[in-house]
């Protein structure tokens, strides 16, 4: 598992948030988030998992973070999608909207972890992402919450790229001894008709 690699993106996003929610413990991050390593395509699972191990001692600050981190995540890497595919995105009806978000979501999951091959899986106005391998939730022991919340971050930031503000429940984590991660997302009512669809 040491041998694998993350994308770059998951350390810089994991970079800026720490510099920003735990600026004082920063230059000690830096051990193994240091320029050189932010530099290289990829960044070793080893390394991250020391960072995460050392950041889940820091209490309420670890949630922080890994909200921060994903939502950077996210934004970064919609700065580099077609904006033409984003807008069409936001056209669609809401259930549809959802499902498509969260597969532009999964997608970038896949870009943060090359290991990760997400499931979108839903009908009308609720949907789920599905994940098999998050390295946030390759723990030794069993955690008893839930530590999706990089992943929960980046979906909802993604789906406010394309006007939507789901409900959202971690309802499965590997963490936890389940064979997955499952992130629900549901929808209210729908929109009046003739109401459009915001777009990012």
């Amino acid at each position: 598992m040491t041998d694998a690699h993350l994308g770059r993106l998951v350390a810089a996003s994991l970079h800026q948030a720490i510099s920003e929610e735990l600026p004082l413990r920063l230059d000690f991050y830096e051990h193994w988030l240091h320029s050189e390593a932010l530099r290289d395509s990829t960044f070793g699972v080893g390394p991250m998992q020391a960072v995460l191990g050392f950041l889940r001692t820091e209490g309420e600050a670890y949630e922080r973070v890994m909200e921060r981190a994903g939502m950077l995540a996210a934004d970064w890497a919609l700065e580099t999608f077609p904006s033409m595919r984003r807008r069409m995105t936001g056209w669609l009806p809401g259930g549809m909207r959802l499902r498509a978000g969260l597969r532009t979501a999964g997608a970038i999951c896949t870009v943060t972890d090359r290991r990760n091959t997400p499931r979108v899986r839903g009908a009308g106005r609720v949907a789920r992402l599905e994940l098999r391998s998050s390295v946030f939730c390759a723990v030794r022991e069993y955690h008893p919450t839930p530590l999706c919340g990089f992943y929960r971050a980046l979906a909802l930031t993604t789906l406010a790229h394309f006007g939507l503000q789901p409900a959202v429940e971690v309802s499965q984590c590997r963490a936890m001894g389940d064979p997955a991660c499952v992130i629900t997302f549901s929808l209210g009512a729908a929109r009046p008709a003739g109401e459009p669809a915001a777009a990012a």
